[in-house]
């Protein structure tokens, strides 16, 4: 059977759910992943309403639409960031509070466990979403930086992340860390670091998004073979980058997503350089059946005509893999 393909709704988060789950269904969508802001999915009210997740598994039902998974990657920014007043305009009041980067993050530690939660409620069980990164900051080492402050951060990370992770553990459901600068883990190589830092968590594992990856230069496709039992959740997600320098390189020179000095932008599947084709024939490998979810960014489309496109590209490209090799016809103990 093909994958289900969904639309992430985070990026659309300032519609309301219904007409949100309206769209989806008009541009061809089997399913969402639900944004837990705006009022996508709420864990306070899904935590505390015994009615919330009922609710909100009818109303996907009368849409014609499903669910496989909640992220929560604002809550979980917060666990593990050098906390500033950027955080503020991303979290729920109620994680912010007087806004001291302790209570913070301690807050937000307990909102990814409420995210649990609120998941094994509404009978989901992946929560996607970030770490937040306490070291990222020393990405480029100038001043040197020592090993020992970049074991310290990814300690940290585990001091921090372990009890949450334990919880999700307890409770059925996995968390899909989506790889990505700013979080503790952003490549490969900080990708197995993170994985060691929590021994090697059954609850940890990863929301695979090429997009991420490419730009930087890092084998996405290797990504999948490496780390494919730990793929709980995938991503689609196309990037451009130059094929010539730039004004502004893959640090991005402090320009806004969209400018023409860019060497590196998010774009509407298809349109990018991500090898799609590659991307599947290396899930059919590692035996990946989950949702193929689209994050659908692209500054220079419109919205609704780009995820009605990215929905028929995704089911273009999808396909089952072989269950029989292509010259079983010549094995002779086959033919008797």
């Amino acid at each position: 059977m093909p994958r289900p393909v969904t639309l992430f709704t985070g990026q659309w988060a300032d519609l309301p759910i219904e007409t949100m789950l309206e769209k989806a269904k008009q541009f061809g969508y089997d399913g969402v992943e639900l944004a837990c802001w705006g009022d996508h999915f709420e864990v306070a009210r899904a935590v505390s309403d015994d009615t919330y997740c009922d609710d909100k598994r009818a109303l996907l039902d009368r849409h014609g639409l499903r669910c496989y998974a909640i992220s929560n990657h604002l809550a979980g920014q917060a666990v593990c960031d050098n906390i500033d007043a950027r955080h503020q305009s991303i979290l729920p009041p109620h994680v912010w509070g007087d806004g001291d980067p302790e209570g913070v993050r301690q807050r937000a530690a307990q909102e990814m466990i409420d995210t649990a939660r609120a998941a094994k409620k509404f009978g989901v069980s992946v929560v996607n979403g970030f770490t937040g990164s306490s070291i990222w900051q020393y990405l480029y080492s100038f001043p040197p930086v020592p090993p020992d402050m970049i074991a310290a951060g990814f300690a940290d990370f585990a001091k921090r992340w372990t009890p949450i992770l334990d919880e999700f553990s307890g409770l059925g459901v996995k968390f899909a860390l989506e790889v990505h600068p700013t979080e503790i883990a952003f490549d490969i190589a900080s990708a197995e670091r993170a994985i060691e830092a929590v021994d090697g968590h059954p609850a940890f594992g990863f929301n695979y998004d090429p997009s991420h990856l490419g730009y930087q230069g890092v084998d996405y496709v290797d990504f999948i073979r490496q780390f494919g039992d730990r793929i709980f959740h995938v991503h689609m997600k196309d990037v451009w980058w130059s094929a010539v320098p730039t004004a502004a390189g893959v640090f991005g020179g402090h320009t806004d997503f969209g400018d023409d000095r860019r060497y590196w932008d998010f774009r509407s599947l298809g349109r990018g350089q991500i090898d799609f084709e590659e991307i599947i024939r290396q899930l059919n490998r590692v035996g990946y059946e989950g949702p193929l979810s689209v994050e659908w960014e692209d500054i220079g489309m419109d919205r609704e005509h780009g995820a009605a496109e990215a929905c028929d590209f995704v089911r273009a490209v999808d396909f089952p893999p072989s269950d029989v090799a292509f010259d079983r016809a010549f094995d002779k103990e086959v033919q008797g």
